[in-house]
């Protein structure tokens, strides 16, 4: 298949590319807002396509990527859709295998509410998976590509294997339940961090491994993986009712907060793989935005076929985004020419960067269950940012080192037998949390947390220092591989780095390394992570770093900060970092 370009927009870079065709983020010309685009083959079959296309223009959820334009040449089709700033499902299952029950519920209920309003268009996803989940830094999931989806009640084998119902692996009619089969497969590797069955056999045969899921989530899992489509939940907002009712009676009501915290860190975590910050789009346009420049430019013709098209294209945008557009029009070549959504040549107005007030917020948390003592941690937070979704993304990140720091302790009791093998039982101890804001700059922020996560195994604490560094503009986080280039990362013991930025003093009794790779190697929670136990904070003029000393370090490592010159290290760190770290003015 050539790689033809849709007119009017400007290729930003590939998203992914398979079998039905690729994926890219592009702008459009005039407005400069930002769109996914899909491209599919000329040999697409395209009757299917408009009529879906006609369906899910009407679909208006927050749980849903919304179709801006259907567009066909002799070359090929090509979908125009909202560009989602964030990380997929299958990422953040891949960095952390399994999430915790609030969380995959959180998952399961925006995947339901999602696919609900296209059920309610009468269009079936039918390959909904990991993979086409996107999770924002909100942490409220959206559902991304229906490029496979039909019309509820049509023949089906087409899908992903390891989430396809046993209709689909018959062949047979798909409905709402295929896809409630489906998200509640996605649901079980949430849980669990695998899939329930590893074959044709185990879909169309196994019962559904409800054992191997706590035991309130089990009645959703039987459920949901019924062999008999007549078996399952009603409709995907039947499940939904029946989903709260589980999750409020075994975790209260506050579940849903809680885990929609965890997946926004665990979004925030993989900021590096945010689409539009790593093309330098900072957070994109809101809906309404967005519509408007997916909209604008193109070519106008006339036929027969421009009122049933029409209809749906308008759809598209709301009307307050139609109107705040210049109005709308929407006409189809007749013979099965280009569709074209034409509402305005300019797009919205640029918006004046402000980065807002910075201040220190607190936190109680506790949980008698892991004998985890209730306590209050403080950490920062920005108010009155110009971008309120960027203004979320900065906040996720900021409190994503408490969720982290739970996490770990919950890791850590685990790795230590769990309650039972405390070295004093019942002393419950609080997690704590000191914060300190190292720098604030027009474009720049760095804030610091020190963490003590009580450790019961020989007493004690797993004590780290944890760097937030965020470009305000846009809320990008800028962990060790965003601040450094790639070839200091991968000097072998990161050498340069350790004789750069030095450690602190060495044993004073000799014989005694405790530099990066040591220190990594004792106090790493994350395998995949070179650099944790070690903090880099950005300031106008240096690195400052904190180390993190374990059992074999402590006497003689404290956690005082150690700090270089940019000038000391300014090859070692990437050229766009600096030029955000040293800014006098916002951008």
């Amino acid at each position: 298949m050539s790689d033809w370009r849709v007119s009017g927009f400007t290729e930003v870079m590939e998203l992914g590319r398979g079998g039905q065709g690729r994926v890219v983020l592009a702008t459009h010309a005039t407005a400069g807002t930002p769109v996914a685009i899909k491209y599919l083959s000329a040999a697409a079959d395209r009757e299917p396509l408009r009529h879906e296309a006609r369906m899910l223009g009407t679909v208006e959820s927050p749980h849903v990527a919304r179709l801006y334009r259907l567009v066909e040449t002799e070359q090929g089709v090509a979908l125009i859709m909202e560009a989602v700033e964030g990380v997929t499902l299958k990422e953040v299952l891949a960095r952390h295998g399994e999430l915790a029950p609030e969380a995959a519920l959180v998952v399961l209920k925006g995947s339901l509410l999602g696919l609900a309003a296209a059920h309610a268009v009468g269009v079936v996803h039918r390959d909904y998976k990991p993979a086409n989940v996107m999770v924002p830094a909100d942490g409220r999931s959206k559902l991304i590509d229906f490029g496979v989806a039909v019309a509820a009640g049509a023949a089906s084998a087409s899908g992903t294997p390891a989430y396809m119902a046993p209709e689909q692996w018959r062949g047979e009619a798909v409905s709402p339940a295929t896809d409630v089969y489906a998200a509640t497969c996605v649901f079980f590797e949430c849980v669990t961090g695998r899939r329930p069955f590893a074959g044709a056999d185990g879909h169309l045969s196994e019962e559904p491994p409800a054992e191997d899921v706590a035991a309130p989530l089990r009645p959703l899992v039987t459920a949901g993986l019924a062999k008999d489509a007549a078996g399952r939940p009603a409709s995907a907002s039947a499940f939904v009712e029946e989903l709260e009712r589980i999750a409020t009676e075994e975790y209260g009501d506050g579940w849903e907060d809680r885990g929609l915290r965890v997946l926004a860190g665990a979004a925030v975590a993989l900021a590096a793989l945010f689409p539009l910050a790593a093309a330098g789009l900072g957070s994109g346009a809101a809906a309404g935005g967005v519509a408007g420049g997916a909209a604008a430019g193109g070519s106008a013709a006339g036929g027969s076929a421009a009122s049933t098209t029409a209809g749906f294209l308008a759809k598209v945008g709301t009307a307050k985004a139609i109107a705040a557009a210049g109005g709308a029009a929407a006409v189809v070549a007749a013979g099965g020419g280009v569709a074209v959504w034409q509402a305005g040549d300019d797009g919205p107005p640029p918006r004046a960067f402000t980065p807002g007030e910075v201040t220190l917020a607190s936190e109680t948390i506790g949980d008698p269950a892991v004998n985890l003592a209730e306590g209050t941690v403080r950490f920062v937070r920005v108010s009155g940012h110009s971008d309120p979704a960027v203004q979320q993304r900065i906040n996720a990140a900021l409190h994503a080192p408490v969720d982290q720091a739970v996490s770990d302790y919950r890791r850590l009791l685990e790795a230590a037998g769990g309650l039972e093998n405390q070295s004093v039982p019942g002393a419950a101890r609080p997690i704590e949390m000191r914060s300190e804001i190292v720098y604030r700059g027009p474009r720049l922020l760095s804030v610091r947390y020190l963490v003590h996560i009580p450790v019961y195994v020989a007493g004690g604490s797993y004590i780290t220092p944890r760097a937030v560094n965020i470009e305000l503009a846009t809320g990008r986080v800028l962990g060790p591989e965003q601040i450094f280039t790639a070839a200091a990362l991968k000097d072998p013991n990161l050498a340069e780095l350790s004789r750069r930025v030095p450690p602190p003093p060495a044993d004073p009794a000799g014989g005694l390394e405790c530099g990066y790779r040591t220190m990594t190697e004792r106090t790493r929670l994350a395998p995949d992570d070179p650099l944790t136990g070690v903090s880099f904070s950005l300031t106008k003029d240096r690195l400052v770093t904190v180390f993190t000393p374990d059992e074999h370090c402590i006497a003689f490592r404290f956690y005082k900060p150690n700090s270089v010159p940019y000038a000391s290290v300014e090859n070692l760190i990437r050229p766009d970092v600096l030029k955000l770290a040293t800014a006098t003015t916002p951008p």
